[in-house]
């Protein structure tokens, strides 16, 4: 039986709950932060709603961090006060897990834990099969979004290639599509650039948004995915990188990470991409 452990019960982690328990796929969600009654409290506010969502899903919220050993997925989110565990702080904490015996996976939720991620695989020696960071992830709905406002099209037949990392994410125009067409036909260049920076200006996605994402990496990793799904990922010599985390098409399943794809991107799109990411080594 599925059970994910979300580690802080502040903006994020309470809507992550939320969108798992809503979506009814994970049986059981362990809402936990040091502040123990309100992760209790969000927890019953959460179960409360059920009823009138039609979902049953059992959700439960604590204190003990080391609760989240055994979990099939462990989410890493934010604080009750709103700060995401991040830095050294988020680092001791993922380290007493590992040392608890917690392998993952482990899935980044914030939009401030880049750092984080890379530190758990270079210096907890945590493989990076089974870290993803799923931020960014609600960068290509936002591109998918907007690209449908200007083709005035449903966003259902959108593909936007995205990926790089935040905040400088490169969009693979050359091969996005809308229906059966290039939105390079269909979109003047001008205004594909303009959605760039438009996407550029939306970083980092709020609470919701990333609860959204979070909730879809984390059913793939239990479930398994039909089709690639957007997420953050550790390089290992991919893209002439090694140690830094970017956003890339994932096929997720059995737990980890099972594919990493390289979007199909121009000549010049690529690099782009490449100097972003020698910038974050």
């Amino acid at each position: 039986m599925s059970t994910v452990a979300i580690l802080g019960a502040g903006p994020i982690g309470a809507n992550v709950a939320h969108a798992l328990a809503r979506r009814a796929r994970i049986r059981d969600i362990r809402l936990v932060d040091t502040a123990a009654g309100v992760a209790a409290g969000k927890a019953l506010d959460i179960r409360q709603s059920g009823p009138i969502e039609s979902y049953d899903t059992r959700v439960s919220g604590g204190g003990d961090v080391l609760s989240a050993v055994g979990a099939s997925v462990i989410v890493v989110a934010d604080e009750h006060e709103g700060s995401e565990w991040n830095g050294d702080s988020g680092l001791v904490v993922i380290r007493r897990l590992v040392q608890a015996g917690a392998t993952g996976p482990f899935v980044f939720a914030g939009p401030n834990q880049i750092w984080l991620m890379e530190s758990v695989t270079r210096e907890l020696g945590v493989s990076r099969d089974v870290v993803v960071g799923s931020a960014a992830a609600a960068m290509v709905a936002a591109a998918r979004g907007l690209v449908a406002l200007e083709a005035n099209h449903s966003g259902v037949d959108v593909s936007v290639p995205v990926c790089g990392r935040p905040p400088e994410l490169i969009v693979g125009w050359s091969a996005a599509t809308i229906g059966q067409s290039l939105a390079t036909d269909r979109v003047p260049a001008h205004r594909l650039r303009a959605i760039t920076q438009q996407l550029a200006a939306l970083w980092p996605p709020q609470p919701y948004a990333l609860a959204a994402a979070t909730a879809l990496i984390v059913e793939g990793l239990v479930d398994g995915t039909r089709r690639d799904v957007p997420g953050m990922t550790v390089l290992d010599n991919e893209l002439d990188a090694k140690g830094v985390a970017c956003l890339l098409p994932l096929t997720l399943g059995h737990g980890r990470i099972q594919a990493r794809r390289i979007p199909s991107l121009s000549p010049q799109e690529r690099t782009a991409l490449l100097s972003s990411l020698s910038r974050g080594v």
